[in-house]
């Protein structure tokens, strides 16, 4: 099977969350279009969802059209929405490595992660990672850093670092991590999103990017010295830029992807300026992989008011950057 007939990949993410119901809306939206299959267990599907057990993703792209192509992982239990099961935890672990390894051997092109509940796998199946993107890291052999992207029409930013304290990130933020943060960006923007040249746009730690020192010295310690090495190295990088004015309309067209420093410095704007659509990529594995930008949202599951759109675009995304 080659990238161009192989489908993306939808994994089932926490049963009781509203990962079901999202993937089975984005099939309706889009099936037609974008060949995929999802793999869970076809009874925590929202109850008349039109969908077909098959042996193989490759059977995908005939029934598309028709029916939501899965491939059936069974669970112990049925899914309660809003309540997740300890029991089912090992199904959403074990679902999440058979997805990577049908992607790694080409049978699908891309993955696109449901959203999963850590605390749930932790109690119910001792979940060794802080999240999916360090499973998934660990699963194709760990041997780089993943970097985490959110993307959308508007905007493309990456955090240098993610969920860590914000009292934490001086000390974690190193130039070391800053400059394979940019490399890993450059990289899939140039493979992933066919960028011939990349440019990025670096915001500066501090308020007004430290104002020359006078709120802070890690941009006139190191920051801008790294990004005038890196730019006599190739790479075109502008900033450091202070992080609130760099995110209107103007700005956003001189760049193509945006590295901030902590979560927040990335997340707020994205989220401002489109919400629903956001994608969350996983930059430095050796397959694509994306995800809704959004949690398993108990609060709503299974009452039928979850808005698939970041799903969409999860998977729209994950079909274009395997298709390039």
């Amino acid at each position: 099977m080659t990238a161009d007939t192989a489908p993306v990949i939808i994994s089932c993410g926490e049963p009781a969350g509203i990962g079901p119901e999202i993937a089975a809306a984005a099939w309706a939206a889009i099936g037609a279009q974008v060949p995929m299959v999802w793999m869970g267990d076809p009874r925590h599907l929202p109850a008349g969802t039109r969908y077909q057990v098959i042996d193989l993703p490759e059977e995908a792209a005939g029934i598309c059209t028709k029916a939501l192509p899965v491939l059936h992982h069974g669970f112990p239990n049925p899914a309660t929405p809003g309540t997740p099961d300890p029991a089912n935890a090992q199904g959403v672990i074990d679902v999440i490595a058979a997805c990577v390894e049908l992607v790694q051997s080409g049978d699908a092109s891309a993955l696109c992660t449901a959203p999963i509940h850590k605390k749930a796998l932790i109690e119910g199946a001792d979940f060794a990672y802080p999240g999916h993107t360090e499973y998934l890291a660990a699963l194709s052999g760990g041997t780089t850093r993943a970097v985490m992207m959110l993307a959308s029409d508007a905007l493309r930013v990456v955090p240098a670092t993610i969920h860590i304290a914000l009292e934490e990130v001086p000390r974690i933020l190193t130039p070391d991590l800053l400059r394979e943060t940019i490399e890993i960006t450059d990289h899939a923007l140039r493979q992933q999103f066919g960028i011939a040249a990349p440019r990025i746009a670096i915001a500066g730690l501090n308020p007004h990017a430290g104002e020359g020192g006078a709120m802070g010295r890690q941009e006139t310690d190191w920051i801008a010295a790294l990004i005038g090495e890196m730019r006599e190295a190739g790479f075109d990088l502008r900033g450091p830029l202070p992080a609130d004015t760099m995110f209107h309309a103007a700005a956003r067209r001189r760049y193509d992807a945006a590295i901030a420093m902590y979560h927040d410095q990335a997340l707020i704007p994205i989220k401002t300026l489109d919400f629903d659509k956001g994608v969350n990529v996983t930059l430095g594995l050796p397959f694509i992989r994306t995800s809704p930008d959004h949690g398993t949202a108990f609060d709503i599951a299974g009452k039928g008011v979850a808005t698939p759109a970041s799903m969409i675009e999860a998977v729209k995304l994950a079909a274009r950057m395997a298709h390039l």
